[in-house]
């Protein structure tokens, strides 16, 4: 992974361990999720985090009594179970609708500039970027949408930017039966711009390629339709 600085006076590329140090921890490319994780239901998770949320709300002194503040833990629990992490549920996988390519179309097809919306795992803070997808037929293409939401069913759930970039390209190879996927992330970090080094000028940018895409004429064929204005 390779950590962009965009200061107009420095637009180069560092590594992410020298930004972040120590705090940079990964682990595999499959969400860390508990074998146990969906035997109770929506509502309840939502009851269970609202009170935990209430519990660490008291702690930090706030008054919970207070009309702004009191129904603060259940809008966060819903939040959290329906919205931003939405994508830890298999039941929220988008389905792929695919069609036969008929018209023998076999160049790349490119989806640039989908937006990415996670959450760091870490401090769980903001991931906020752009995805670029392709893929080269084998002979099926699938609904423009669905690229889409392929990307936002993996960005709805804690992660790191590595990992989200594998998880896009396996479910695209595996929906698409091909190996020609090509993934690029391009994100900025809320836990380096708002906490610890506060960097306001730097985004991290992770690709996962595979294939035909393993070749550097094509990935430069790639790189040209993504800046293409």
């Amino acid at each position: 992974m390779l950590e962009k600085n965009l200061s107009p006076d420095h637009q180069h590329f560092v590594s992410i361990e020298d930004l972040l140090g120590d705090d940079h921890i990964g682990s595999g490319s499959e969400t860390p999720i508990r074998k146990d994780a969906f035997s109770i239901g929506n509502e309840e998770k939502i009851e269970l985090i609202s009170r935990k949320f209430q519990d660490i709300l008291h702690i930090l002194g706030l008054d919970l009594q207070d009309p702004s503040i009191k129904d603060t833990p259940r809008r966060v629990a819903k939040m959290y179970v329906q919205e931003t992490f939405a994508g830890l549920n298999p039941a929220n996988k988008p389905s792929a609708t695919l069609f036969d390519n008929t018209y023998k179309y076999n160049q790349m097809l490119v989806e640039k500039n989908i937006t990415v919306q996670s959450t760091c795992e870490h401090h769980f803070v903001p991931i906020m970027g752009k995805a670029h997808v392709a893929y080269i037929s084998s002979g099926k293409v699938i609904g423009l949408s669905k690229l889409n939401r392929i990307v936002d069913y993996y960005c709805r759930r804690p992660q790191v930017q590595e990992r989200l970039s594998i998880q896009i390209a396996e479910e695209l190879k595996r929906v698409l039966n091909t190996r020609d996927v090509a993934v690029i992330i391009d994100a900025e970090h809320l836990c380096v711009k708002s906490r610890g080094i506060k960097d306001q000028h730097s985004s991290t940018v992770t690709a996962s390629y595979h294939g035909k895409f393993l070749n550097e004429s094509t990935r430069h064929e790639l790189m040209r339709f993504i800046d293409m204005k």
